[in-house]
């Protein structure tokens, strides 16, 4: 039984998320009436890509606060149908419509299109955020299920109609088949889609696309501030402080998983030394 002090503890933390809540709906009202106002287009759109479980929703809130944006989650029925990006004429008509001088829009289920999306979009820009794999995992074991056998099917078929599989290369087809045994663990499993999705980045040379901005989820939340300074510098748009508001760093424990065998680890590790040299400025060959 919780002693009085921690009742008082979970009351303070209950409040006070329900404030944070009423803030942040009272701010999207003020942002609605500024937009209908102003009467601004678009002048540029902004895709949020990356893995599931990476922080996009965090990065998408941060977004959501400018009163310069107009953004669609991908749990949006305008611009989504179940979770996927609706036609690209549908997209579109959303875009005329807007009264934000940035559209900003989920891109997750369709990272093997952001080159024909940013360029059907021009001028269009793309977030990728990537999270370290372990937490990436840990997030996704706790929300999805059935990883295993995802991983089953598209190894048996790199064509199936799978957002999955979508844009993996041959390469990639054959990597994951050598790791894949049928006793594999959720957690590999989930593992291994982690990197068969973020490898896209480099398949696509998205690290040489100066539309493209790699953003490290671990960064974002322990140096909000001067991580979004960044990121909205780079989309053009001008910075507040408030735009921070809400950003924690708990979410990073980087602890080994056990439940990951060690080749599909040693795998993502590679990878994410990828992502950390990128983030650098330094080339590494996959």
């Amino acid at each position: 039984m919780l002693n009085w002090r921690d009742r008082l503890v979970g009351e303070q933390d209950r409040i006070g998320y329900v404030r944070e809540r009423l803030a942040y709906k009272m701010l999207l009202v003020s942002k609605f009436a500024y937009q209908w106002m102003q009467q601004n287009s678009p002048w540029q759109v902004v895709f949020v890509a990356g893995m599931q479980r990476s922080g996009t929703n965090m990065l998408m809130d941060r977004l959501e606060r400018s009163f310069l944006t107009d953004v669609y989650h991908e749990r949006d029925p305008r611009a989504f149908d179940n979770y996927r990006m609706r036609d690209r004429a549908t997209i579109r008509e959303l875009i005329s419509h807007s009264r934000a001088p940035a559209f900003v829009i989920k891109a997750l289920c369709e990272l093997e299109q952001l080159h024909g999306l940013m360029d059907e979009f021009a001028p269009a820009k793309t977030l990728w955020i990537v999270r370290d794999y372990r937490d990436a995992v840990r997030s996704a074991l706790a929300s999805f299920g059935n990883f295993t056998r995802q991983v089953q099917r598209i190894v048996a078929d790199r064509t199936v109609n799978d957002w999955r599989a979508a844009g993996m290369s041959e390469a990639t087809h054959l990597m994951v088949g050598k790791l894949w045994h049928p006793g594999m663990s959720e957690a590999s499993a989930a593992a291994l889609i982690w990197y068969f999705r973020n490898t896209l980045f480099f398949e696509q040379g998205l690290d040489h696309d100066a539309r493209v901005r790699l953003i490290a989820y671990e960064s974002l939340v322990q140096n909000p501030e001067t991580e979004c300074r960044s990121i909205f510098e780079f989309l053009e748009i001008p910075f507040t402080r408030d735009i921070t508001r809400g950003v924690f760093s708990t979410s990073i424990r980087h602890r080994p998983l056990s439940e990951i065998e060690e080749p599909v680890a040693e795998l993502c590790e590679g990878l994410a030394r990828r992502f950390e040299a990128c983030s650098a400025g330094i080339a590494v060959q996959g």
